[in-house]
C-alpha cells in the first residue's frame, strides 16, 4: 500500500466512526478538512489505546511506539501515515510523547468524577498544546478530557463508571448517571472550530447515551446541521 493510501485508510476509518462529520465539514474551510481529520485521527488511535479490551499488554506495547514516534516528528523521521500530513506542523510533540504512558493509568476505575478528570489531566493538557499548533488556538484541557470520558462511557460501558456510582442502581442505572454526571461537569466549548464542533457531537452522543443507558441512533441530518451551525458560531 502506497503512504498516500495508507493515509487515506486512516482518515476514513476516522470519517466512518464520526459520521457526523459529513455534515460538520460544511462549517470547514476546505484547506484545513485533511489536517483536521489526520489529527482527530490520531488522537482516535490514543482513545482506542485507553478503551483496549482484554490483555492490556500488546496496547501498551503500541503506546510505547506511538511515544518514540511523536518523538521522531520534531526531526521529520515519521513512520506512521499520519505523520506524513501531521509531522510538518511545528507543535510540541515530544509532550504529548511524554503524556502517553498516562493512558495506560487512566483505565483504572476512578473514585468519582472528579478523579476520573484527573486521571487524563495531564494528557488533556498536552493534546491542548499540541492543539494551537495544529488547529491555530489552544481548547481548555478539561474539554478534552470531557470527550475523552464521553467516548469512554460509550466504548466499554460499566467499565467506565466511578465507584461512588456503582451502588443503588441496575447496570444501566449507573451507566445513565455517569453520562448526567459527565454532561453536568462539561466546560464551555472553546478552541478552534473544529474542536468545537467536535465536541458538540461528543456531547449530543452523551446526551443520548443519558436518556437510554445505550448509544442511541444518530438524529436527523438537519438536527446535526444545526449542531454544528451553533458550534461553528461558538454556541
Amino acid at each position: 500500500m502506497s503512504d498516500s493510501a495508507a493515509l487515506d485508510s486512516f482518515l476514513e476509518k476516522w470519517r466512518a466512526r464520526w459520521p457526523e462529520w459529513s455534515v460538520a465539514e460544511v462549517f470547514v474551510a476546505p484547506v484545513r478538512r485533511d489536517i483536521v481529520v489526520a489529527w482527530f485521527a490520531l488522537l482516535q488511535e490514543f482513545e482506542d489505546v485507553l478503551n483496549i479490551a482484554g490483555d492490556p499488554l500488546p496496547a501498551d506495547a503500541k503506546l510505547a511506539w506511538w511515544g518514540e514516534e511523536l518523538r521522531g516528528w520534531a526531526s521529520q523521521r515519521s513512520r506512521h501515515p499520519l505523520g506524513r500530513r501531521l509531522e510538518p506542523v511545528r507543535a510540541d510533540w515530544a509532550r504529548l510523547a511524554d503524556a502517553l504512558p498516562t493512558l495506560a493509568q487512566a483505565r483504572t476505575v476512578p473514585r468519582d468524577r472528579e478523579a476520573g478528570f484527573a486521571a487524563l489531566s495531564r494528557y488533556g493538557d498536552a493534546v491542548a498544546a499540541v492543539e494551537s499548533g495544529v488547529l491555530g488556538r489552544v481548547p481548555a484541557s478539561q474539554a478534552i478530557v470531557a470527550d475523552m470520558l464521553a467516548a469512554r462511557l460509550m466504548e466499554v460501558g460499566g467499565v467506565a463508571v466511578p465507584v461512588n456510582l456503582r451502588q443503588g442502581a441496575d447496570e444501566a442505572g449507573q451507566l445513565r448517571a455517569w453520562a448526567t454526571a459527565l454532561h453536568e461537569a462539561w466546560p464551555p466549548r472553546d478552541g478552534a472550530r473544529e474542536r468545537r464542533l467536535l465536541s458538540a457531537y461528543v456531547q449530543g452522543r452523551l446526551l443520548r447515551f443519558a436518556r437510554r443507558g445505550e448509544p442511541a441512533p444518530l438524529p436527523s441530518r438537519a438536527s446535526l446541521l444545526f449542531t454544528g451551525w451553533r458550534a461553528a458560531r461558538g454556541g
